[in-house]
């Protein structure tokens, strides 16, 4: 189930809540019992097993700034 974060308004507690998609923009009530809220957008970085980055090139063939060979 994914998590949402949210911040409380009147006491700036930050917390965190599990609920389905379907009610992601449903109002969240703060530990402390406030009603005034906001959810956070929150950044996820995924990573695969690949490593990612930039395509790596071989030491011998072309790329470069002017097509391999001339900016030795």
């Amino acid at each position: 189930m994914p998590r949402y974060d949210f911040r409380c308004r009147s006491c700036g507690d930050t917390f965190e809540l599990s609920r389905p998609m379907a009610q992601a923009g449903d109002p969240a009530v703060c530990p402390q019992g406030h009603q005034d809220t906001v959810k956070l957008l929150s950044a996820v970085a995924v990573t695969g097993a690949s490593g990612g980055g930039a395509p790596q090139q071989s030491a011998g063939g072309g790329g470069g700034c002017c097509g391999g060979g001339c900016c030795g």
